[in-house]
């Protein structure tokens, strides 16, 4: 079975993510969106239309299933579509069942299903397999709820998966003193730094730095909140930096209810009575930023300068001005280079088009 994950009818509504890429590259609990897919069905799944006739001999044939690339699937609902029980009066794919399947419709929902995905993944993931021991060294409650892929490092820490399970990836580091409640993901080759504290539910996504107080709260990839600092109800992209010190504000003095920017209406909608920072792919802020409560930045982002910055910041802003495009690549360069890799052709002539 060959199944297409189809982005075309999502557009911009989880702006700033699925701008860059196909809106199925979107980490929500421990997995992207297709590598759920790929993981729950055992299928060929493409992340795009386009995906899909790029990459088969046979350009006459057709994709199996074209399902719409927000939809978050969960394994127990996938058995109910193949029986044919996940469909609604007249064939539409019922997703009505919110402890089965979720779909995104807003980028602050990808924290808000944090825990649910998380717990959905730990499942997939482990089944069937036995944890590496937990060395003795850590203070550990719940220990059946936690499992910890080979190669990785957890000493001298406190792991409470009481709350939730906690989930060590392939070759992570979780340094001493670090204290983690779960539901709580941290992903291939990342560092948790000494003495973070860490409240569910939180992915640490595969190559990320993160130290300080996480609440929440996901890092995709490549990214680093490497010192002392709040993020909580957050959402950080790809190549993503925040600066030592850097905070964000997730809860209004009013406690009234927050609302973001969403790129789709062109107009700030509620969110929640907690909203955090979402910061798009390749976006860094300066030391001791401060961001207020609901603020969503675009991609490509360079934030710095005095007081608090805007609650919406646009795609390739330089402080108050217009990055440069030459600027913008090489700066993104030189972060990849950190983590031993280059910004691709490919990648450059995405952004040259956003950026025109």
């Amino acid at each position: 079975m060959k199944i297409v994950l189809d982005d075309t009818l999502v557009g911009n509504s989880l702006y700033p993510f699925g701008i860059i890429k196909p809106v199925a590259s979107i980490r929500v609990g421990i997995l992207t969106i297709k590598q759920k897919w790929e993981q729950i069905t055992g299928e060929e799944v493409f992340e795009s239309i386009n995906s899909f006739f790029e990459n088969i001999q046979d350009k006459s044939s057709k994709p199996d299933l074209i399902i719409e690339s927000s939809l978050i699937p969960s394994k127990a609902w996938w058995q109910q579509l193949k029986q044919g029980l996940a469909l609604a009066d007249g064939g539409a794919i019922n997703t009505s069942d919110s402890n089965l399947v979720k779909t995104l419709q807003y980028p602050w929902q990808i924290f808000q299903y944090n825990d649910w995905a998380l717990r959905q993944d730990v499942d997939l993931i482990t089944a069937g397999r036995t944890s590496q021991t937990i060395p003795p060294s850590n203070k550990v409650t719940a220990p059946e709820n936690i499992f910890i892929e080979e190669g990785a490092s957890v000493e001298h820490c406190i792991l409470n998966a009481s709350a939730g399970p906690i989930y060590i990836g392939k070759n992570a580091e979780v340094m001493e003193g670090c204290m983690i409640r779960g539901a709580f993901a941290i992903g291939e080759n990342a560092v948790l730094k000494m003495g973070a504290k860490i409240y569910g539910a939180v992915t640490i996504g595969p190559n990320c730095a993160a130290a300080g107080e996480i609440k929440n709260s996901i890092l995709m990839a490549n990214s680093n909140k490497a010192h002392d600092g709040y993020l909580g109800d957050s959402v950080i992209g790809e190549w993503c930096n925040l600066g030592a010190g850097t905070t964000n504000s997730n809860v209004k003095n009013t406690a009234g209810k927050v609302k973001m920017w969403h790129q789709q209406t062109k107009t700030y909608i509620p969110a929640g009575l907690k909203a955090g920072l979402i910061m798009g792919d390749y976006s860094r802020a300066a030391i001791n930023t401060s961001f207020n409560t609901g603020t969503l930045t675009g991609i490509c982002c360079n934030i710095f300068g005095a007081g608090f910055p805007p609650k919406y910041i646009p795609d390739f802003t330089w402080g108050n001005e217009k990055y440069i495009f030459e600027k913008v690549l090489k700066d993104i360069d030189n972060w990849k280079q950190f983590k031993g890799q280059r910004i691709t052709e490919n990648e450059i002539e995405t952004l040259k088009k956003i950026y025109k």
